[in-house]
């Protein structure tokens, strides 16, 4: 059984919790993992998104697990919605309106590839999120960009920029990993 099927509600919970106590509090709500069943005990890297009318309007994770499921997400949550350097502090009156996203990141997995066209030929659209670096930069799309870059070309091209590289840029240094997620929204 999938994770999200089993614990997906409970985890949107602590995410609105989080939020919540955010705008009443400005801090983030603090989870005790032994509170929770075990598989939310598991160390595990997660992602969330804040949306409001399909629109982004936070995103905060990590590619590395390093604490409890619940508590990142707890952690994530309140970072989305405060902290995310590309927009404002989350307001009152946009509560009502969020979507929120949760992503539980698989461990990446390296990527072989001789070229562009050889990676791109790999990538498996709709399934698979990258983390691309090279020379100190580095990028990561979730694979729910895929919604929005549909196919490879436009997926790398776009992900290069976000590392701060041009879209044409290649290199045979370039690191690409693959990972999947198990998500859910509210």
């Amino acid at each position: 059984m999938l994770l999200m099927n089993k614990y997906g509600e409970i985890l949107l919970e602590v995410a609105k919790a989080s939020i919540k106590q955010g705008l009443d509090q400005q801090s983030a709500l603090v989870v005790n993992p032994l509170d929770y069943a075990h598989a939310l005990r598991e160390i595990r890297a997660t992602f969330v998104t804040l949306n409001i009318n399909h629109q982004l309007r936070g995103c905060i994770g990590t590619l590395t697990a390093h604490r409890p499921l619940v508590s990142d997400i707890a952690y994530h949550a309140y970072a989305a919605g405060f902290s995310d350097p590309r927009f404002p502090k989350l307001q009152d009156d946009e509560w009502t309106q969020l979507e929120i996203h949760i992503s539980i990141l698989s461990v990446p997995e390296p990527m072989t590839f001789d070229s562009e066209s050889d990676l791109i030929q790999k990538i498996r659209p709709g399934i698979d999120g990258l983390i691309l670096s090279d020379r100190g930069y580095q990028g990561t799309f979730l694979p729910s960009v895929w919604d929005s870059l549909t196919t490879p070309h436009a997926f790398i091209s776009h992900l290069k920029q976000k590392a701060g590289l041009p879209a044409n840029y290649w290199s045979s240094t370039l690191s690409v990993q693959r990972y999947t997620t198990e998500s859910i929204a509210s």
